[in-house]
């Protein structure tokens, strides 16, 4: 407020401007907006992504977090080499190549569980022409198996029974997670 202003100027009630006075609608109804998204063309309200985004989507993501833990991994076991007469120089040396090769490893195994996940839920997907939980557990079960068949029946039998186990896990945990926690 300006300093010349008298204290009858500053109690006095202001009058705003409404535009929509003479329009003789109620105010509320022209804010109150739906809240639900509007599609142009049915194609667009399916809320899952394609095949191909989902398998960058999978890999992707399972890399990363492979390539992350298996830096700290490897970060731990290059700590754990140290020699009592390595100098500064050496023991960063080691973290280094023990962090990349972990890193590279576990990254290199993550992704392909991603890719195997993905691939196989998208084709689960096509050939029953649904989209449910289901789905995503029976790629869990056949992903772990697939992973793990080059080892025996016995490792790829159990390999799959935990592929399930998590992705079920995780599929009950994201509908709670909807349920429990107002996004």
């Amino acid at each position: 407020m300006a300093h010349n202003e008298s204290k009858s100027d500053q109690n006095s009630e202001t009058r705003y401007y409404d535009p929509y006075k003479d329009l003789e609608v109620p105010i509320k109804n022209l804010y109150q907006l739906s809240t639900n998204p509007e599609f142009l063309f049915d194609e667009e309200r399916r809320k899952r992504r394609s095949w191909g985004e989902n398998l960058t989507f999978y890999t992707g993501c399972s890399y990363l977090a492979g390539s992350i833990a298996g830096a700290g991994g490897g970060l731990v076991d290059g700590v754990r080499s140290f020699e009592s007469g390595d100098t500064m120089k050496l023991r960063v040396n080691r973290i280094l190549n023990s962090s990349g090769h972990s890193g590279r490893t576990w990254g290199n195994r993550a992704g392909t569980i991603g890719l195997l996940y993905a691939g196989i839920e998208s084709g689960i997907e096509a050939v029953r022409d649904t989209d449910d939980a289901w789905n995503s557990v029976a790629a869990g079960l056949g992903t772990g198996a697939l992973f793990r068949a080059a080892r025996g029946v016995r490792s790829a039998a159990v390999a799959g029974a935990v592929g399930g186990v998590v992705v079920g896990a995780a599929v009950t945990a994201k509908q709670m997670l909807k349920i429990y926690v107002p996004i």
